[in-house]
């Protein structure tokens, strides 16, 4: 399934990174309005935030229109899934559990769609690197904040913001090794994924700072 998929154009796989991230991120923005209780209009407001927050920003930073004034149906796509989240939140057993994990695939996603649209634009490497870590984390971090949720991208040592670097990473290498965009996005998305749920099914963590004494003068 993977292999014809790694054929298409490069437009092509662009579009359909840009379709999947607004579609999975729209999914755990209508979680967590679920989780705050919103009504249906809510649900869609905090779908669509999530869903084009970090593509919006990245098209901002790189001097493009943004995605969905050109294709609103990225607008429709965040709103179904909002009203299918409103009518079945309810039927999960852990909703913030399948919010993790929706969040996690999303991120796989949304961070080789930057990766995508930088490397299209012709950039250098550390705004390659910067705008998958962008369109990856900002829609989550937006979603949490306006909710009033800990942010999943700040939460004490777990993987996130990492994973979307070393994603990011990945596929600049091997663009620069000259392999094909689509092949190098499919491993960056792979990469990125397989750290967060390492961290999310396995308890991978990265060291947090602890605070010391302060030492004793010496006399």
């Amino acid at each position: 399934m993977i292999a014809p998929a790694l054929m298409l154009p490069a437009d092509t796989v662009l579009t359909l990174l840009d379709y999947a991230s607004v579609a999975v991120f729209a999914l755990t923005g209508a979680l967590v309005a679920s989780r705050s209780q919103l009504d249906i209009v809510g649900f869609i407001f905090i779908a669509c935030l999530t869903a084009i927050g970090g593509g919006t920003l990245r098209d901002v930073i790189l001097d493009r229109p943004p995605l969905w004034l050109s294709d609103p149906g990225l607008l429709g796509v965040a709103s179904v899934a909002a009203v299918a989240v409103f009518i079945g939140a309810h039927r999960l057993e852990s909703r913030y559990r399948t919010l993790e994990w929706l969040d996690a695939f999303a991120l796989a996603v949304a961070v080789p769609a930057g990766v995508g649209v930088a490397l299209a634009e012709g950039q250098s490497w550390p705004i390659v690197l910067v705008m998958g870590m962008v369109t990856g984390c900002m829609g989550g971090l937006l979603r949490d904040v306006v909710c009033n949720e800990v942010p999943l991208v700040l939460k004490q040592g777990e993987l996130y913001v990492s994973c979307a670097f070393a994603g990011a990473v990945a596929a600049s290498g091997l663009t620069a090794l000259g392999l094909p965009v689509a092949v190098a996005l499919a491993l960056c998305g792979l990469v990125t994924l397989t750290l967060r749920a390492g961290s999310l099914a396995l308890g991978w963590r990265l060291p947090v700072y602890r605070p010391r004494p302060p030492r004793a003068p010496k006399r």
